[in-house]
């Protein structure tokens, strides 16, 4: 049986709800809160990304990712290697940028596939302190049968705020439940 995830992501080419990237933006937000999409600005820049994070991986990917989280002390050292080691490499920060480069095009070849519904079963899982219901909200536009769930006590990253929640909603999903 196909059975798909989708988790604490938006789909390019549908409209947000209000408070997210596209949609009406809730002015009681910081500026630098992802949900206000600043950064898909920011990446979107040609080059000029690449030119002020170069030396700045660590500090900036350390603020980035745990500013979007609802404990920030759940990004580990380890886990912050990880992401530098990966930003650090050759065309490393280039390569993370174009993946939000690409939303636009992404958006105009998603379009005409949303008139055909997905049929198999879709678990749209999102955080309780970030995109929360939208991402099951989105997903019932363009999905039959979709299973939402939103996770509480994490922020965008569900894996390393929630880890236990998260793997029992997925068991849960894929036995049939």
């Amino acid at each position: 049986m196909q059975q798909l995830v989708f988790q604490e992501t938006l789909l390019p080419g549908l409209p947000a709800g209000p408070g997210l990237p596209g949609g009406e933006q809730d002015p009681s937000r910081a500026a630098d809160d992802g949900r206000t999409g600043w950064h898909f600005s920011f990446f979107n820049l040609p080059h000029i990304p690449e030119l002020l994070l170069a030396g700045r991986e660590r500090p900036f990917w350390t603020y980035y990712a745990r500013r979007q989280m609802w404990d920030p002390s759940a990004l580990t050292e380890e886990d912050i290697d990880d992401i530098v080691h990966s930003a650090e490499q050759p065309g490393g920060t280039k390569a993370i940028l174009e993946m939000y480069r690409a939303r636009q095009t992404d958006a105009e070849q998603n379009r005409p596939h949303y008139a055909d519904p997905i049929s198999c079963p879709v678990l749209a899982v999102g955080a309780q302190n970030y995109l929360g219901d939208e991402v099951s909200r989105q997903l019932a536009q363009v999905a039959r049968d979709v299973r939402g769930v939103v996770i509480p006590t994490s922020g965008h990253n569900i894996a390393l705020e929630n880890p236990t929640t998260l793997a029992q909603a997925y068991l849960d999903f894929f036995a049939g439940d």
